[in-house]
């Protein structure tokens, strides 16, 4: 299928990919602040670690309750005004989760987390099958791998900018009120509280500003249902979204994805503190994969389609899951993390190849499935979840690789087999 009978004119599609990567900047940096969060939660807050990991739970949480209201939003408010009411959603939650860590109200924190996530899945239901459907569905990858550079430089300044701001000196400040009375201690925790309030409170305002831009935009109006049809009909003859096999197994590929993601991403300072290894050190190791996740966008960009399929790709990708997750296992340390951070590259191209396979053929339900698919992301609540409440009781390094080994399989039979059930012959 081509998609740009629907899409703007060749001289405009430069100007709507460079907004689209704008958002999926506010994307990453609002994502991958989660795993500095942990940390500063847990200190700040006086959390053990299954209460500290309720973060990412209560986050991606949000996409799988708002996703499929976000889609009947969407076809209300268009998905132009709808990215611009998902920021200013965010912005809300971004004040509201500033002001209640300041007061020290853990209830209301994850309430302004669950805003933000909020915004976040009207936000990536819209954009996503957007950017997908800009051009041809055989080269989405290439875009939402673009799309994923944007995502990840975001998420690469925010440990460093989190680090630095909020938490210089975390460790020190760790022992200190380990050891201090009670009056003290309070003190020591509320001074380090307040420092996250001034962040977020510019982050709200910045995405108040980025939302009015998206309203004054030159952001075309896209109708998905027409540029996502098959040749046969506007959904290939069928009548109900229950009829693509291919969209159902998607999601279940997005879910283990998502949740393998985070773990590489998110979980990887707690990981590394079960080594022992250094507060001031576990803090930034999210840095270190989402590097390698960069990398890994970069090498997709430069081998789908020249070289490599979107599919077979995604197969090559879950092998290098499996063996990085089981060489995590079968070493310690600094050595270890590295291999967990390896798990970067190997997941950047798993988004991109998922998600427009999952959607393709849907026609007049491609906001729908787009819906469902961003549901698949509360993955990354489940799975990082039951890693905190796994290792309490068995080893980290073996419940690590128990959790991630059968997700990068099934994400290598749905490349192999799972996207084309249920499509015609010679498609998929």
């Amino acid at each position: 299928m081509s998609a740009l009978t629907a899409t703007p004119e060749r001289s405009s599609l430069m100007t709507s990919i460079a907004i689209v990567g704008v958002l999926f900047f506010v994307i990453g940096f609002l994502t991958w602040i989660n795993g500095p969060l942990i940390t500063f939660v847990r200190l700040a807050f006086d959390l053990n670690e299954v209460n500290a990991f309720l973060v990412l739970m209560v986050f991606y949480l949000s996409y799988f309750f708002l996703a499929l209201p976000s889609s009947w939003i969407l076809k209300r408010t268009g998905m132009k005004k709808g990215l611009a009411v998902s920021l200013f959603v965010m912005a809300a939650g971004a004040a509201a989760f500033g002001q209640f860590s300041t007061q020290r109200w853990y209830p209301g924190a994850l309430g302004g987390l669950f805003v933000i996530g909020s915004g976040l899945a009207l936000l990536q239901t819209a954009v996503n099958p957007y950017v997908s459907i800009l051009g041809p569905i055989e080269t989405a990858a290439r875009r939402i791998a673009l799309m994923g550079i944007c995502n990840k430089i975001g998420g690469i300044i925010v440990p460093w900018v989190i680090g630095s701001i909020v938490l210089q000196g975390v460790g020190d400040l760790s022992d200190k009120v380990a050891t201090a009375d009670a009056a003290t201690k309070e003190m020591l925790l509320n001074e380090f509280a307040a420092k996250i309030h001034a962040p977020y409170l510019t982050m709200a305002v910045i995405l108040l500003v980025v939302a009015i831009g998206i309203l004054f935009s030159p952001l075309p109006e896209i109708k998905p249902a027409e540029a996502n049809a098959t040749p046969v009909s506007s959904s290939g003859g069928k009548t109900s979204i229950f009829q693509f096999p291919h969209l159902w197994l998607g999601v279940l590929c997005l879910f283990v994805y998502v949740g393998v993601e985070v773990m590489a991403g998110d979980a990887i300072g707690t990981y590394g503190h079960g080594f022992d290894l250094p507060l001031d050190r576990t803090k930034l190791f999210t840095m270190c994969t989402l590097t390698a996740m960069l990398a890994g966008y970069i090498a997709g960009l430069v081998l789908i389609p020249r070289v490599v399929s979107q599919a077979r790709y995604l197969s090559i990708s879950a092998v290098l899951g499996v063996l990085f997750s089981i060489g995590a296992f079968l070493t310690h340390g600094y050595v270890s993390v590295a291999f967990v951070a390896a798990l970067g590259f190997a997941n950047a191209m798993m988004w991109p190849a998922i998600f427009p396979l999952a959607i393709q053929g849907l026609g007049r339900f491609t906001e729908t499935g787009s819906a469902l698919l961003i549901m698949g992301i509360a993955g990354g609540a489940i799975i990082p979840q039951a890693f905190a409440i796994l290792k309490q009781h068995y080893d980290f390094q073996l419940v690590f690789a128990a959790l991630m080994v059968p997700c990068y399989l099934y994400i290598l039979f749905y490349s192999l087999r799972g996207h084309r059930a249920g499509m015609p012959a010679g498609q998929g």
